[in-house]
């Protein structure tokens, strides 16, 4: 079996690829990594499985916080802050209509590389997802500059 939206393959049960994501979050949320690879991980899955979707804020934040990380340095856990802020106000945010191929690591890719290797397999998961979303680099950039303009230094 393989996920509809990002292609994983997947085990043989009704969990399919959100149960691994699930499974994932279990070890990023015990973490005590400082840097928050949860954020990453959270984004990655939400902008490879755009498809399904219902909300166009749930794309737009996963591509504002793996445009945040890939981009611009900043850490999970300054993703988040950045998030928190933008989600402060009720507001319209754009639809981004995902692209054909959603990146080469999936959430079943980081669930392999074990526990020693996870949170570099988090890192490769959000930047081949970034790299797939590349028709949207400058929108989403755009978008990160209008609602966030001069706030943007503080989540540092």
């Amino acid at each position: 079996m393989r996920c509809t939206g990002c292609g994983a393959a997947l085990r043989d049960d009704a969990t399919g690829c959100l149960g691994l994501y699930h499974e994932l979050s279990v070890h990023t949320l015990s973490s005590r990594d400082p840097t928050f690879p949860h954020q990453l991980a959270v984004d990655a899955y939400a902008a490879q499985h755009a498809g399904t979707a219902p909300k166009p804020i749930t794309t737009a934040f996963a591509l504002i916080g793996l445009y945040l990380v890939n981009e611009r340095g900043f850490t999970g856990r300054q993703a988040q802050r950045a998030h928190m802020c933008l989600g402060r106000r009720r507001q319209e945010w754009p639809r981004f209509s995902p692209p054909a191929h959603v990146g080469d690591v999936t959430v079943a890719d980081v669930l392999g590389a074990g526990d020693a290797g996870r949170d570099e397999a988090i890192r490769r998961w959000a930047a081949s997802v970034w790299d797939a979303w590349r028709d949207h680099h400058e929108q989403v950039a755009a978008l990160v500059d209008d609602r966030l303009g001069d706030r943007f230094d503080r989540f540092r």
